[in-house]
């Protein structure tokens, strides 16, 4: 790594990094390593003690743990003596969604490829120890919607402090897979400088007797109980030899062994090389190969280029890669946003020149950035800085705006986007995972804000692509109002003229009983909506989409909510490629205009969904009138989009606690109401189209 300004790009800056990164360490940031973080201790990274029946993302250290003790709220674990039945909060932390097949639909516009580049991100949701595994009571949160861009997210973290394999939580996964993205769980075996011990990597890397690598089994064995797919492999710590570089390719073959029958994948860090020393190559060379391939076969996924990357390099990376009989896009070339996001220098050219083929996959090293650096962390002021990172200055992904061969290359300039509404029954509510409060029909069941990211929608890809002959409208995912979850689609501003909004590329088989409905509501002025089907795709990359447009009603000025049902029997037959709305002003002025929901289902597959069973309290801490529990239950039987928990208060008030995907949640705090005998609970099943099921209940009894 460089000595001054750990993960900084040697090509662009001679100068540390500025204070920021060391005040995040100092706040408690996860460390991980090298040329990639310095390690955080483990006092920085834990500012308490955890409640004890709160639910954490889990971390272990290989085998052999660190001498002393650690620091507050940080518990130390040995990877090699876990068992899927004896972690307590295995039933908080197991990913619940399958990883979603998923399509590329014809791109917005010509610069977007097909098939080339692919876009992996290095992403920290919260320090390595006290990461909650279910969400917590904030909105500020990283709540990543652009999925559509992303092929792999690594759940990044780890130190010498608290632990070095860490597991991504059920939320992150959840909302990954629903969206097709793979997630990693990440093994980071730090520098020397930042508490790395060569015991360590011995530890992750020893075999028996019988050629058993007893940690890759674990590695496997801790995906497939929790759900995720593989591995990111940073092997940091310097000092080894030639002899222990072999034990870490056998290593990463066994590990691939084990893991691939079951669709686990491995990405190694261009660090360790074939001598066992670490060397940052920025390159994929006759030092390192032999950890992406050997004389074998193939040993790792891919490969995190380090930092150090030039032009020549990737460009002899790439070629080296195809003679190995190995794609060029298998390499992540890294990308450095941490500090500077969008600001930051980069030579696209020498990843994915516009003129001419992509040399190589791009791989993000922190886009929460978008988050990071905001003094204003409300949701809408987060999602207005995470547009622009992806889709860039235009917010319209078919527009994209000129840039400067220095300036900033959204995702969306380059790679084709992606989508997962391939079936019906669809629904989408705007959720983004994370709120100012809880809506239920328009109605607000909880003043709390919140963030869980499994509960987030298949939002649309391409926000926005917006055509009209007249002013252009402003167009945002907002939480000042939502008829489910935590936001809404809002159109605000001047419509001069018929605003058609894309929302979601789809390969919708329709029906005779296939119906579409729309849930939308005005604030300032009529507007009439279409909804727009798209029963072909678009002639070329960047063409119009030939929508048919379908009445869908007016929404009255203030007059709140209503649902439009709109009819698709006439389509019958046809396959869905595209959705969209259109709006258009009945008078002057501006139009504040809201889509809450958008649903599509056959109405003669309509059946409530089952209810869970079994609902009870599985473990309960009572101080007074106060209690801190973990609820459980069975999984309802058929499609489950999530479960959602009430609290039945005595005036006989439904008010919203918590969602999830799994079937189990911690309640951190139950506060007994007036003089309530006990404090009921109601879970029910919710399914794609929203509807929900009977209530399971259970009871905490305060006497």
């Amino acid at each position: 790594m460089p000595e001054s300004g750990h993960g900084a790009d040697p090509r662009t800056s001679a100068t540390p990094r500025p204070p920021a990164r060391r005040a995040v360490l100092a706040a408690g940031a996860v460390g991980a390593g090298g040329a990639l973080l310095g390690a955080t201790t483990a006092r920085a990274a834990a500012p308490g003690p955890p409640p004890g029946l709160a639910p954490y993302a889990s971390y272990w250290f290989p085998d052999s743990l660190p001498p002393g003790a650690p620091g507050p709220g940080v518990v130390w674990r040995s990877l090699a003596r876990w068992t899927p039945e004896s972690d307590p909060d295995l039933a908080h932390n197991t990913a619940t969604v399958p990883l979603a097949p998923r399509f590329t639909p014809v791109p917005a516009h010509r610069g977007a490829r097909t098939d080339q580049a692919r876009i992996a991100a290095l992403v920290s949701f919260g320090p390595t120890a006290l990461n909650p595994s279910q969400g917590s009571a904030t909105a500020d949160a990283y709540a990543l919607t652009h999925w559509a861009y992303l092929d792999e997210l690594v759940f990044w973290g780890g130190s010498a402090g608290e632990g070095l394999v860490l597991a991504p939580n059920a939320p992150v996964v959840d909302a990954a897979h629903r969206n097709g993205v793979r997630v990693l769980g990440n093994v980071f075996l730090p520098p020397v400088p930042y508490g790395g011990d060569l015991q360590w990597t011995r530890d992750l890397v020893r075999r028996e007797a019988d050629g058993r690598f007893p940690i890759a089994e674990q590695l496997v064995r801790v995906a497939l109980a929790y759900g995720f797919d593989g591995w990111f492999v940073n092997a940091e710590t310097d000092g080894g030899d030639s002899a222990l570089a072999s034990r870490m390719r056998g290593f990463l073959r066994a590990l691939r062994a084990a893991g691939a029958p079951h669709g686990l994948r491995i990405t190694w860090y261009d660090a360790m090389n074939s001598t066992g020393k670490v060397g940052w190559q920025g390159a994929l060379n006759a030092l390192n190969q032999e950890f992406f391939e050997d004389r074998s076969g193939r040993v790792a996924d891919t490969v995190f280029v380090d930092f150090r990357w030039t032009p020549p390099t990737l460009a002899d990376s790439g070629a080296l890669a195809g003679r190995l009989g190995r794609s060029r896009h298998e390499l992540w070339a890294a990308v450095d946003v941490e500090s500077n996001g969008w600001n930051s220098a980069v030579r696209w050219d020498a990843i994915v020149p516009r003129e001419r083929d992509h040399v190589v996959s791009l791989g993000f090293y922190r886009p929460e950035w978008t988050r990071n650096h905001l003094t204003d962390r409300s949701p809408g002021a987060f999602h207005r800085a995470d547009d622009r990172f992806w889709t860039g200055e235009s917010l319209d992904p078919a527009r994209p705006a000129p840039a400067p061969e220095s300036g900033w290359r959204a995702p969306a300039t380059f790679v084709a986007d992606r989508s997962t509404v391939t079936g019906l029954p669809f629904g989408c509510s705007f959720n983004t995972g994370h709120g100012l409060r809880w809506y239920e029909e328009g109605s607000v069941t909880s003043e709390e804000p919140w963030n869980h990211l499994a509960l987030q929608d298949r939002l649309p890809g391409r926000r926005w692509v917006v055509d009209t002959s007249g002013a252009r409208p402003s167009v945002t995912l907002d939480f000042a109002d939502a008829w489910r979850g935590g936001s809404s689609l809002l159109v605000a501003g001047p419509v001069t003229a018929p605003v058609a909004i894309g929302l979601h590329a789809t390969r919708l088989p329709l029906t005779g009983s296939a119906v579409a409905e729309l849930v939308h509501a005005s604030g300032a002025g009529p507007v009439s909506v279409e909804l727009g089907v798209a029963v072909r795709e678009p002639s070329a990359p960047g063409a119009a989409v030939p929508y048919t447009w379908l009445a869908a009603g007016t929404a009255g000025a203030g007059r709140g909510w209503r649902t439009s049902r709109v009819p698709l029997a006439h389509l019958a037959g046809r396959t869905a490629y595209a959705l969209a709305v259109r709006i258009t002003a009945r008078g002057k002025e501006p139009v504040s205009w809201r889509l809450g929901a958008l649903t599509i289902r056959d109405t003669a597959a309509r059946r409530p969904p089952a209810p869970p069973a079994h609902l009870g309290v599985g473990a309960c801490a009572r101080q007074g009138d106060r209690a801190e529990l973990r609820l459980r239950w069975d999984r309802a039987a058929g499609p489950v989009r999530h479960y959602e928990l009430h609290r039945l208060l005595p005036d006989g008030t439904r008010r919203f606690l918590a969602g999830t995907c799994a079937a189990a949640l911690h309640l951190p705090s139950v506060v007994r109401a007036g003089r309530e005998r006990a404090a009921v609970f109601e879970l029910r099943t919710v399914d794609e189209p929203y509807a929900v099921s009977a209530p399971a209940r259970t009871e905490l009894p305060w006497v």
